[in-house]
Order: C-alpha cells, then sequence, then structure tokens
C-alpha cells in the first residue's frame, strides 16, 4: 500500500509543476485536464503525508525511548507514542478506504421505481409513504427531484411512482434502497385492529446519457395514449401519453404525467436508458460471477432489505442487522444514520476483499 501511495505522490507533484508551467497555462483544455487530475488527488495526499508525518513522530519518539531519560519524561513520551500508533493506525484504514475503487455511478442522478407489492391498497399506502421519504430526503441534502411517472390510487398511495433525484453524490447515497421494504402496521381500513404485513418494491437506477447506452431508433416501438387519472377518469382528451417498448429486450416504460407528448417521451427514454444501463451492469456482474457474502448494495430486488414496525416505532435493516428506535424521523426524510452504517458496512466488505 505504501508504495502504491509513493506513486500517487509523486504523479501529484508531477501535475503541480504541469499546472504551473505557462506552456501549459497557454492551452486551457490541457490545463483544466491536469488541473482536475490535481484537485482529485489532492485529498488522498493530504491524508498520506498525515500518515507520514506521524509515522516520523513514532520513530523519533521510539528512539527516545532508548535512551537515558528521567520517569516523569519517559512517561510522557510512552503516552504521545500511545496515541501516535493510536493516530497511524486509524490513518492507516481511512487511506486503505480511499483507495478503494470508486463507483462509476456514484457521481450520477438516480431514478428510483416504487411498487406496491403485497398488501393491495395497504402496499400502495406505504408506497406513497416511501415516496414522502426519499423526496424529504432529498429535500434535506439540497437535491431536485422530479416525478417522471405516477399511477395513484383513490386513498392517496401509489400502485407505482417513478421519480428522478438529481444532486451531488445522489447515486452513492441511494443505491443501498434497492430491495423489498417491509411495513408491519395496523391499516386505516382494518376495523379490528389486527397488524398487517405488506411490502413494497424499491429500485434505484444510476440515470443513463445517451452516450452511456446506445439505442438504436429501429428497435423501439412508440405507442401514444390518452392519460388517465385515478379511477380511469381522463385527464384529457389527446393522445399525450406515451409508451415505449425496446424490442430487443422486451422492457416497457411509459410516461402520461406531463400534458405535452415530446416531455412524456422524453421522460420515458430517461427512464429506458437508465434500466438498459442496469441490465448491461446485471450482465458484467453475472459475467464476472463476483458473489460477495454482504447483501449490502448489490440490489437484488428479491431481497427483503428492511422492516419498518409501526407498533413498536422501529425500523430494522436486515443485511446489516441494525434497528433504530426513530421510524417517525426516518419516515420524515432522516435517512442519514441508516445510509452511512450502510455504506461503512459496504466499506468494510470491500476492504476484506482487497485483504
Amino acid at each position: 500500500m505504501l508504495d502504491k501511495l509513493q506513486a500517487i505522490e509523486d504523479k501529484y507533484l508531477e501535475l503541480e509543476k504541469l499546472i504551473s508551467d505557462p506552456e501549459i497555462m497557454a492551452d486551457m483544455a490541457e490545463w483544466q485536464k491536469h488541473a482536475k487530475a490535481h484537485a482529485k488527488l489532492t485529498g488522498l495526499v493530504a491524508k498520506f503525508r498525515e500518515y507520514k508525518k506521524a509515522r516520523r513522530a513514532a520513530d523519533e519518539a521510539r528512539e527516545m525511548l532508548g535512551e537515558k531519560l528521567d520517569d516523569d519524561f519517559r512517561e510522557m513520551v510512552e503516552g504521545e507514542l500511545a496515541e501516535l500508533n493510536g493516530k497511524i493506525e486509524r490513518l492507516a484504514e481511512e487511506l486503505k478506504i480511499m483507495l478503494l475503487p470508486r463507483d462509476p455511478n456514484d457521481d450520477k442522478d438516480v431514478i428510483i421505481e416504487i411498487r406496491g407489492g403485497a398488501g393491495g391498497e395497504e402496499a400502495a399506502l406505504f408506497a406513497g409513504d416511501l415516496f414522502r421519504m426519499y423526496t424529504r430526503y432529498a429535500e434535506n441534502r439540497g437535491w431536485k427531484t422530479e416525478v417522471l411517472d405516477a399511477n395513484p390510487t383513490d386513498l392517496g398511495g401509489f400502485k407505482e411512482v417513478i421519480f428522478g433525484v438529481s444532486g451531488n453524490g445522489a447515486y452513492s447515497r441511494l443505491k443501498f434502497e434497492s430491495g423489498v421494504h417491509r411495513v408491519q402496521r395496523v391499516p386505516a381500513t382494518e376495523a379490528g385492529g389486527r397488524i398487517h404485513t405488506s411490502t413494497v418494491t424499491v429500485a434505484v437506477l444510476p440515470e443513463a446519457e445517451e452516450v452511456d447506452v446506445d439505442i438504436n431508433p429501429n428497435d423501439l416501438r412508440i405507442d401514444t395514449y390518452c392519460a388517465s387519472g385515478a379511477g380511469g377518469q381522463h385527464v384529457n382528451k389527446t393522445e399525450s401519453a406515451v409508451r415505449i417498448t425496446h424490442l430487443p429486450t422486451g422492457l416497457v416504460v411509459q410516461c402520461q404525467d406531463e400534458k405535452s407528448q415530446l416531455k412524456n417521451r422524453d421522460r420515458a427514454m430517461r427512464v429506458l436508458r437508465a434500466k438498459l444501463l442496469e441490465l448491461a451492469r446485471e450482465s458484467q456482474r453475472a459475467e464476472l460471477a463476483e458473489t460477495r457474502k454482504s447483501q449490502v448494495g448489490t440490489g437484488d430486488r428479491s431481497e427483503r432489505i428492511r422492516t419498518y414496525n409501526f407498533p413498536q416505532g422501529r425500523v430494522t435493516d436486515h443485511r446489516i442487522g441494525l434497528t433504530l428506535h426513530k421510524l417517525d424521523f426516518i419516515l420524515n426524510g432522516d435517512l442519514d444514520e441508516l445510509v452511512d452504517a450502510l455504506r461503512a458496512a459496504d466499506q468494510s466488505e470491500r476492504l476484506k476483499q482487497v485483504d
């Protein structure tokens, strides 16, 4: 690891010279390329330098302990050495994490699909709860949300809702939400007060750019129809709703939220690109056969990843065995404690694979 870090610092110093070179500075595109690479390494190099400084200080302390010292001074130096050793261990762990390969999709915006599963109307109502939870979380982090398609129910839930989230690091923090979410509560429609268990499926897809996925227009069948709302009432009498079928894969996406057929088509294409990118990633994962012991971040939609228990006011994430007794806060968008724990577990698992 140290050799790799030293090579990175050497590269950083080389880039430092390049961005100070008048000839490079005269070519703005070239200068920006080197400046971007330099900035990308700054945090890692700063941490490595802090690590080396702590190592040097520890070596000096050990040398001093080899000399003849009075008891009080020796005790002080031993205490400093113990602190330095702890710092070195912590910095080494942080450096390992920083060296882990980044998910290339972490900086992408996301498209989230929420669908009611087992439980009928109660599942649809909980789908609405999860939609509000994610939109509030996005709002708390300063991200933007945009509904791409929705199939609401008469009681205020959703059979299905698809929406985009755009903002810095959106996919890196939301990717662990893919899977089956289970709710245990007494439905508003339950007269006997019995607890029901329902499920909702969540899929989090990195939003694909046009350059990420090559779609042949001849592979698409595009149908238009009149948009309809809850209960089958016509929202408008023009064929503004769009359904796109990708013939090679059989994927079907649709959008009817906008009055403009063009806008609905654009939104449906965004969802289709994200789904095709996810298909390609799943295929690649299967080919590499990288089966991970931890379920964190696998995105398998058949996994029961989390239970929301209303009578006990708790949320349990089954992948990492974490239970939090703050259900109301979580449903109000306070997801950071859960997300941070999942990210830490994912890092720990990947570190085991490196070791």
